[in-house]
């Protein structure tokens, strides 16, 4: 298996753009992007003696120098720690005090939070992201350290069910998740995209970055979501390939540059997160431009499933086949396998599995068992073997004794004309024991809760119907686009 892919692309295409910036038009192509690397690794090797196994954090929005640290971390076989720069103090001092890095590179908005860290010990060292040496002329062929099972990046996730954990990335699973993306999205060397979601997470890193470097294709950065900016420079940059979650592809329907913008050359837009609406789908596809709904997680892949675009319509809200080198199964809750339609939780199993949560050893047993990946999502297949996402375990509730799964339920409410958004939670109910709680964001002023129930009324069962319906300006997203459903809670009446 080869990991140093920049000095094979060095080889093969050097001239050939790798990574540009989208705010500043700064561009690196494979040539200057293995030099980078390789001058970064020798400078944390001698100036910080960064050595194999030792944590890098990095504070700081999306950057060239970003994707540099990447590389040049591997170089070394030491480990990068993408850190979410929206956090609190409180909550950086969490991740940093649980993968002690022996180095904190930061952007200097975030300087504040840095020389805190080091002043309370937490950070031996700690250095302003870009500073470093530039001369190379020494040790081009600076060795390369890593090993397919060495650690490559620590994830922390989202600590939606308590403290975040650090997913531990391996050289192995970003390689295999890189060869199901260009078998399952036909990617090539030609290929090229504008992404906008940060590095903290893995959408940002996975989905599309690291397999279009791995393939020799060019990726296009923003440092945050931007719809007109993201249509501008797609057409500008002639890219083949767009990615999103619903919330962030209908912003971008929505932009008065969408209609004049020339996508053309878009072979089709990836749409995770959550089903997309019936309404978007046809919308982008006037555009000429299909959808392909997808899943993943930061644990296994990311890109774990896909439905071919052709689908997108007659098989709305499916995510699919799990791409090629992927088993999954549906199981209930003694670990029987079901059959079509029945709900059970999805498992998982392929070489793109995370090692494990970094020095968790009772949350890596409890998520890893007999080498399945335990999902915590309810899924269901139909007759033709199509996968549905029909809930979060955790999401689910009971309401007079019925299981309720929330995303059946928006996806049935999205299709009233009017509705914008919805986020449906179950909430404590004394005669039922759970109801549904629907929040939902209007497209017409004239939209009424009478409207909904009726709608609700002729599309679902009574007891999935939502007991209470609240208008909201917006919903609480998170960095992906999102919806958090969490912080819906401290919206419900008191």
């Amino acid at each position: 298996m080869e990991l140093d892919w920049l000095k094979r692309w060095n080889t093969y295409a050097p001239e050939k753009m790798a990574i540009k910036d989208g705010e500043t038009g700064q561009a690196f192509t494979y040539h200057q992007l293995y030099e980078a690397a390789v001058s970064r690794a020798m400078d944390l090797r001698h100036r910080f003696q960064i050595r194999k196994g030792d944590r890098i954090a990095v504070l700081s929005t999306n950057d060239l120098e970003y994707i540099v640290l990447f590389f040049a971390a591997q170089r070394l076989g030491a480990i990068l720690v993408p850190v979410n720069f929206r956090l609190t103090y409180r909550e950086v001092e969490h991740i940093v005090t649980d993968c002690r890095p022996r180095l904190l590179i930061y952007q200097e908005a975030y300087a504040g939070i840095a020389k805190q860290l080091q002043e309370a010990n937490k950070i031996p060292q700690i250095n302003l992201m870009g500073s470093y040496p530039s001369d190379v002329d020494q040790e081009l062929d600076f060795s390369f350290a890593g090993q397919p099972s060495d650690p490559v990046m620590i994830l922390y996730t989202s600590g939606t069910t308590g403290a975040p954990k650090g997913a531990l990335l391996n050289h192995e699973m970003i390689f295999w998740n890189s060869i199901n993306t260009t078998m399952r999205l036909n990617l090539s060397q030609q290929d090229r995209i504008v992404i906008f979601l940060p590095f903290f997470h893995t959408s940002g890193w996975h989905v599309l970055t690291t397999p279009l470097l791995h393939r020799g294709g060019s990726v296009v950065f923003l440092r945050k979501f931007d719809a007109d900016k993201i249509l501008q420079l797609s057409e500008a940059e002639k890219a083949t390939l767009l990615f999103g979650v619903p919330t962030t592809l209908e912003m971008m329907a929505r932009s008065p540059l969408f209609p004049k913008c020339d996508l053309s050359r878009v072979r089709y837009a990836i749409a995770g997160g959550e089903p997309m609406p019936l309404n978007l789908i046809k919308t982008w596809d006037q555009k000429g431009i299909p959808i392909r709904q997808g899943y993943g997680l930061t644990e296994f892949g990311p890109n774990v499933f896909s439905l071919n675009e052709e689908d997108a319509i007659r098989k709305i809200g499916s995510i699919g086949f799990p791409n090629f080198y992927i088993d999954a199964k549906v199981v209930g809750p003694s670990g029987q396998e079901l059959g079509p339609n029945e709900i059970g939780e999805l498992l998982l199993k392929g070489p793109m599995c995370m090692s494990g949560y970094w020095e968790n050893e009772k949350a890596t047993q409890e998520t890893i068992q007999n080498g399945w990946i335990r999902t915590g999502d309810l899924v269901r297949v139909d007759e033709e073997g199509y996968f549905y996402v029909v809930g979060r375990k955790k999401e689910m509730y009971i309401s007079g004794g019925e299981n309720v799964y929330p995303p059946e339920l928006e996806q049935v409410i999205r299709t009233l004309p009017g509705v914008r958004e919805v986020a449906v939670i179950g909430v404590p109910d004394e005669k039922w024991g759970e109801a549904g709680t629907a929040f939902i964001v209007k497209d017409r002023e004239d939209l009424t809760e009478a409207d909904l129930r009726e709608h609700c009324l002729k599309n679902l069962a009574k007891f999935k119907i939502p007991k209470v319906f609240i208008f909201t300006d917006e919903l609480p997203k998170g960095d992906s686009g999102k919806i958090l459903k969490r912080k819906l809670v401290e919206r419900l009446p008191r």
